[in-house]
């Protein structure tokens, strides 16, 4: 395997081969990464990368696009089946632009738009401050409750008070359960577009261990590269309820993402690893994946909990969980998150529900399974990571923060330089590679 690349660029080659290593002798568990197959990667660095074919199948402003037709309609009907939808685009780069496509085809330039808040979870593109999304249209976020669930009376309340054109449902840290169906109850009452950004739990939707937003929502986006187990890329797809809405919504959206959107030339070699990962999750064996990815999610989260940890909401329902570090201090994310990753686990920092601190140094970290259940770990090993965990837990808890921004750069250095010979932390890293050799990555 890359033979060719070695001798063309082996400085590339090595570095390939060094992260190769690091995630054959780590546990991947930030949840928005998983393990690629060969297939999908074969389909990804395949001659498909050379074509140029803006436009849509049948309708491409270049020749030479007849094969290229078929592998996009295959994979727009992959994803219509994967989905239940009456209508599919596969040619997003990735979730944001796909977002920004909704946006374009449902709203108009400074309408209201809801979307949870972002440091309660929620997603940058569903109106974020900092992002595009706020700075064109009118955002109302709402909000997680004290027990970290939503808060579907706010919803509602806000909802009937602003009267958004579009409201998102979806997150990126959230480990219970989307209620497709009361949101979508409150759009309908106001009138709204409802799209579910469902980027983390797109695979355990196909795979039936979460509830689908196809009978209750218009729009449905989504990565391709987390729980689905693909190459990194996005689909909207519309459903029939969206379409019973507005007759032309699909072809609303195809128009938003091309010409009028961000995108040119859609990736077809891209796309085409899509339609291999489609076909691989609507098989039985990826059901099966779908459900050991959640039946893992709490094992590991009730032996945290075991072990004395704190989880954002008390556990999960999906294939993720935050740790809220705040009974060792406020801001502790980055020390977790760096004491874990020397012991070769990988997770992220991540802000916590009414977060103390700052979102570049959270309280919290979070992490999922999707990658670890790829390489054929089950409940047992969830048990034993929990407990590495949990023992790397117990070398930052006497750790503070400090408020002077000076102060904190000393103290994150001699964390840091402290961290490489720490005994216990490089026992767990010695026990992580033991177990990671047992399970293979793909």
């Amino acid at each position: 395997m890359n033979q060719f690349l070695s001798k063309t660029d082996p400085e590339i080659y090595d570095l390939i081969e060094a992260e190769t290593k690091r995630r054959r002798e780590g546990l991947e568990m930030i949840p928005s990464e998983n393990h690629t197959s060969r297939a999908v990667l074969e389909a990804l660095g395949s001659i498909l990368s050379d074509k140029y074919a803006e436009g849509y199948p049948n309708k491409r402003y270049y020749g030479g696009n007849q094969v290229i037709d078929r592998v996009e309609n295959l994979v727009i009907e992959r994803a219509k089946r994967a989905f239940g939808t009456p209508h599919a685009n596969v040619q997003p780069y990735s979730g944001s632009p796909a977002n920004f496509a909704v946006y374009l085809a449902a709203c108009e330039n400074g309408d209201k738009v809801m979307g949870q808040n972002l440091t309660d979870g929620g997603h940058l593109t569903h109106g974020a401050k900092v992002n595009a999304s706020a700075r064109f249209f009118q955002s109302i976020p709402y909000h997680l409750k004290e027990d970290g669930y939503l808060d579907m009376e706010e919803v509602r309340k806000l909802a009937l008070e602003h009267k958004p054109k579009l409201i998102w449902c979806g997150a990126t840290a959230y480990p219970r359960e989307i209620p497709f169906e009361e949101f979508g109850k409150i759009a309908d009452e106001v009138g709204a577009y409802l799209a579910a950004d469902v980027a983390h739990i797109a695979g355990l939707i196909i795979a039936g261990s979460h509830k689908s937003p196809a009978p209750f929502v218009h729009i449905i986006t989504t990565t391709t590269h987390k729980t689905l187990r693909g190459p990194r890329g996005g689909m909207i797809m519309v459903t029939e309820k969206g379409l019973q809405k507005d007759p032309e919504l699909g072809q609303k959206i195809d128009r938003a993402v091309f010409p009028a959107g961000v995108q040119g030339g859609p990736h077809e070699h891209q796309i085409a690893a899509i339609g291999v990962a489609l076909k691989e999750a609507m098989t039985p064996e990826f059901k099966e994946y779908g459900h050991q990815i959640v039946k893992n999610a709490k094992a590991l989260a009730s032996e945290l909990l075991a072990q004395g940890l704190k989880l954002t909401s008390g556990g999960t329902e999906n294939h993720l969980m935050v740790i809220d570090l705040t009974p060792f201090g406020k801001g502790m994310g980055v020390f977790m998150e760096e004491a874990l990753d020397e012991a070769g686990i990988t997770v992220n920092k991540n802000t916590i529900p009414q977060e103390p601190s700052s979102p570049f140094y959270p309280s919290g970290v979070r992490l999922g399974t999707p990658a670890i259940t790829t390489r054929g770990m089950k409940e047992g090993e969830m048990k034993r990571i929990g407990g590495f965990i949990a023992r790397i837990a117990q070398e930052i808890k006497t750790l503070h923060l400090p408020e002077d921004k000076e102060q904190r750069i000393l103290y994150l250095k001699e964390f840091r330089a402290n961290l490489a010979s720490n005994v216990n932390v490089k026992e767990v890293r010695k026990e992580v590679q033991e177990l990671c050799s047992s399970f293979p990555i793909p």
